[in-house]
């Protein structure tokens, strides 16, 4: 268990300083995580599971609906902005600060002093999310005891400027393979240049109009680009391979076949010699047609808008539950040397939370 305790008393922007202080990068979570788990135990009105370095705590009060307040735990790499530093404009600065551990100071503070919420709660504090989607703990605890996320709907506190930020896009890396036949350059009609060939799905890809659906009342905009290209054998040599890495980001309402039928169909008349998916994960719609995302709408305030990228909350969603994204942190200012938050806006967010399940 933690050697340094966590002090649930401290307001959630000094809260926020003393989670920078305990260094947690990905793959070296463990210290703060037996910090969080000694601290939540220590809470008689909560339920403590652990699963490898992945905390869930729950109530348990007979409610009508459940919801999950979500954060990951783990930080990108330290750059010297460790210990935290408090500016003379109110401005906390730190590794962390605002992806996310301001936001997880915000479901510290919560589960410390809303014993008796209007809802059921359900806590979860996760590992690896800034790594590889093998490594994710939130993913490894959904595998393992899906159970302990069920709920009605789920907020996951990542840096939204707090600003609800509905679902997310879909996520679709694939390769499309070209083939070719090596020749000398100097004689290059003995052979077929491959990379040539990959010149009409450039076209193609240069004439995307990009869709822009509706889905749950969010505008989506979505975007089909290439990242990469890899070809080529010697600088005097005609290619016989190419590979054009293409990324799709698309709207919730389309599921993960719908996708990649999408990607090949529109590529279907560009001489692909071959398609390979390589990394593909689906979206979250927003779920704001929900009675509790309505009222959480009324405790936070704003206009709801669409998450452009992919977190978490897509893995809420193949569970069942509709999810929003919604934190402190200035999504700007995530995973930079120079990485802070508005020291202000860390309470302010606990107390629009507070507002929403205590109401």
């Amino acid at each position: 268990m933690a050697d340094t305790p966590l002090d649930l008393t401290l307001d959630a922007a000094r809260l926020t300083a003393q989670l920078v202080d305990l260094p947690s990068e990905s793959g070296s979570e463990k210290p703060l995580a037996d910090a969080i788990e000694t601290a939540l135990r220590a809470l008689p009105h909560l339920t403590v599971d652990r699963y490898g370095n992945n905390i869930v705590a729950r109530t348990d009060l007979g409610r009508t609906e459940r919801v999950i307040l979500a954060g990951h735990i783990d930080t990108v790499p330290i750059a010297g902005n460790v210990p935290s530093r408090l500016d003379e404009n109110g401005v906390l600065w730190g590794c962390g600060t605002c992806d996310m551990k301001s936001g997880v100071a915000v479901q510290l503070r919560l589960a410390a002093t809303v014993p008796a919420p209007n809802r059921d709660l359900t806590f979860v504090f996760y590992d690896n999310e800034e790594v590889a989607a093998p490594l994710n703990g939130l993913k490894h605890v959904s595998e393992a005891h899906p159970e302990w996320l069920a709920g009605d709907f789920a907020v996951l506190l990542e840096p939204t400027d707090g600003q609800v930020e509905g679902g997310c896009q879909g996520t679709l890396r694939m390769f499309l393979k070209f083939k070719g036949e090596r020749a000398h350059s100097a004689r290059a009609w003995m052979g077929s240049n491959a990379i040539h060939a990959a010149s009409r799905a450039l076209a193609k890809l240069a004439a995307y109009e990009a869709r822009t659906p509706v889905v749950d009342g969010l505008q989506f905009h979505e975007g089909l680009n290439a990242v990469r290209v890899e070809g080529g054998v010697a600088t005097n040599v005609i290619p016989d391979a190419c590979t054009l890495v293409v990324n799709f980001r698309y709207a919730p309402d389309r599921s993960e076949q719908e996708a990649e039928a999408f990607v090949r169909e529109y590529f279907a008349d560009c001489g692909v010699d071959e398609f390979v998916v390589d990394d593909h994960t689906g979206g979250a719609r927003p779920g704001l047609n929900h009675p509790a995302a309505a009222a959480f709408m009324a405790a936070v305030g704003g206009e709801a808008r669409p998450k452009f990228g992919w977190t978490d909350v897509a893995r809420f969603s193949a569970l069942g539950v509709p999810a929003v994204n919604y934190g402190p942190g200035a999504q700007l200012l995530a995973h930079k040397v120079d990485e802070r938050v508005e020291a202000a806006l860390i309470p302010e967010a606990e107390r629009r939370l507070r507002d929403w399940l205590t109401a």
